[in-house]
């Protein structure tokens, strides 16, 4: 049996980082119904503390989601999820993403991604693969290959 699966980010800022990796990946941040919010304020389930304003809509403070442009906006998805914790990032990653752009793109991408706050971290070649590890605004490492 195969299952389904999304990718949990702990970060310090949850909505500047979906922000940053919807726009680097071509995703959707996904806005919560704000309905629906406001409705767990009403019945007792959250505080308007609990929450905050991203892209101009109501949202929850400490957890934001970019999500595949082809998949659905519900149930089952390819999705990545950032959730605020109170501890900053002290080592490296022991898992991370790989973004393919097409080994013509590597550095152009890279660059362009620098631009956009990503930093330089290492540079690699296995055999005729190559790649550029980058780090995100909060530190997450990543490769372009």
């Amino acid at each position: 049996m195969a299952f389904d699966f999304q990718v949990a980010v702990d970060c310090a800022g949850p909505h500047e980082l979906a922000d940053w990796w919807a726009e680097t990946l071509g995703w959707i941040v996904e806005m919560p119904d704000p309905d629906f919010i406001r409705r767990m304020i009403d019945e007792g389930y959250a505080t308007a503390e609990e929450t905050t304003t991203s892209n101009g809509q109501l949202a929850w403070k400490t957890g934001a989601a970019i999500r595949h442009p082809d998949g659905p906006a519900s149930g089952e998805r390819r999705r990545i999820i950032f959730q605020q914790v109170p501890e900053p990032k002290t080592g490296k990653n022991r898992w991370h993403l790989d973004v393919f752009v097409g080994a013509d793109n590597i550095r152009e991408q890279a660059d362009r991604l620098i631009a956009r706050g990503a930093s330089f971290v290492h540079e690699g070649q296995q055999g005729p693969h190559r790649w550029i590890t980058l780090a995100d605004p909060e530190g997450n490492e990543f490769c372009v290959s």
